[in-house]
């Protein structure tokens, strides 16, 4: 009984291999043919290849902007690339270091690659300008694609070089300095900065997530970008992912700014106020924020001069992060123009670099309230169960905390006032 079945699977695989011995023949002849009649047997899709001088681009960079000394001024250098020369330089010495791609390296043609400075240049430049891709070809000779493959990865290197540093948490000492001169500037006993919200227009968003992307007040497709900054416009804190289609209460509610306060890892940040112990700080929020512990709203209708004196520091004060989203995007225009990236890890990349090198600027021009101090401890912090947290969720929601502050800080400012 085995053996027909065995035959005839047999004449089978014979039958197979014949007819692929007679299909490889063919192919072979019909190529042979091809290459006797001299007819191509592929399409050129790719465009043809410019002959640029990538050497004379960087050696023309280099005399304009980098030589000793130079064709343009220090002043001029910090105007096109938003921040001073030696910044600029430390920044493309510690890429160059820790980022192979930006290595000046031989093709597979066996051409010089574009040199480190081509790359970080055309980088800065783009996503200071937002202009067409192909704006710098004649003076970097290097192509829009490229140049949006070095907008890309320099972000993603500035985001792993100089997150821990320029996007940190502030420690004990940094807060105790920020409520010394939120309190010295606005009357804000307590204050950490302000918080609030702004959208990053999606132009390349699909029609299909249109509805999931955008609201009524946006017109287009966005992400936000929720941030913390204080008086200096030094930014805290950033969050920068969720859909367009969000309010502010949403973000706030998927953002990791209260974890540390909840987990017990921020650092002490209690303060006294008109004899009363608070033992969070807060940020200033318009109103559309909940009544949070942790967060002071302005006064809708205020109604006697104690409550009219409060509205008006409040929205003095508030004004710093407002004031700190436009300087982001006046000098990084790549922010406050239409996105034209795919991708949403693209788009986050670019966000969270913009913010660092605006912190990386105000340090560098001696703005900075706080100072970096790299050999302050870390302090330690203990393990807490779920109970606890729970608690501390529920303090930082309290309302009852929240009106008591509000109304202390009502008297505060109105003493202060006056005594002024």
């Amino acid at each position: 009984m085995s053996s027909p079945s065995y035959s005839s699977s047999s004449s089978s695989e014979e039958k197979n291999a014949s007819m692929f011995r007679a299909f490889a023949t063919g192919c072979n002849e019909w190529w042979q043919q091809q290459e006797d009649s001299g007819s191509s047997i592929r399409h050129e899709t790719r465009r043809e290849r410019l002959n640029r001088d990538r050497a004379a681009a960087h050696e023309a960079l280099r005399i304009d902007y980098f030589n000793t000394p130079c064709v343009y001024t220090a002043s001029e250098f910090k105007t096109r690339f938003r921040m001073s020369r030696e910044l600029f330089l430390r920044i493309l010495h510690d890429i160059e270091r820790e980022v192979p791609w930006f290595t000046q390296r031989v093709d597979a043609r066996g051409r010089v690659d574009f040199s480190t400075l081509q790359k970080c240049t055309a980088a800065i430049r783009y996503m200071a300008y937002e202009t067409a891709s192909d704006m710098f070809d004649e003076y970097l000779k290097m192509s829009g694609r490229h140049i949006r493959s070095c907008v890309y990865k320099f972000s993603k290197a500035i985001v792993l070089l100089y997150r821990s540093r320029y996007l940190r948490k502030p420690t004990a000492s940094e807060v105790e300095q920020l409520q010394a001169k939120h309190a010295e500037k606005h009357g804000f006993v307590g204050m950490l900065g302000s918080i609030n919200c702004t959208h990053w227009d999606w132009k390349n968003c699909p029609t299909v997530w249109h509805g999931q992307f955008a609201r009524g007040d946006n017109p287009y497709p966005s992400i936000i970008l929720e941030a913390l900054a204080s008086q200096d416009l030094w930014f805290w804190h950033a969050f920068f992912g969720v859909a367009g289609s969000n309010n502010d209460i949403n973000v706030l509610d998927q953002s990791p700014v209260f974890d540390d306060w909840i987990n017990e890892t921020a650092p002490d940040s209690s303060f006294e106020l008109r004899g009363t112990f608070y033992k969070r700080g807060y940020y200033l929020a318009d109103g559309i924020y909940p009544n949070y512990s942790t967060i002071v709203k302005s006064l809708s209708q205020p109604i006697g001069v104690k409550r009219q004196t409060y509205k008006k520091a409040h929205d003095a004060a508030r004004k710093d992060i407002e004031r700190a989203f436009g300087v982001l995007k006046s000098k990084w225009h790549i922010v406050d123009r239409p996105s034209k990236c795919f991708s949403q890890v693209k788009m986050r990349n670019i966000m969270y670099a913009c913010v660092i090198l605006h912190n990386m600027i105000l340090e560098d021009n001696g703005l900075a309230i706080c100072q970096h101090n790299p050999n302050e401890d870390a302090p330690m912090y203990e393990e807490i169960n779920e109970d606890k947290i729970r608690r501390n969720r529920k303090e930082i929601r309290s309302r009852e905390i929240h009106d008591a502050l509000t109304t202390d800080l009502i008297e505060c400012i109105h003493v202060r006032s006056s005594n002024q």
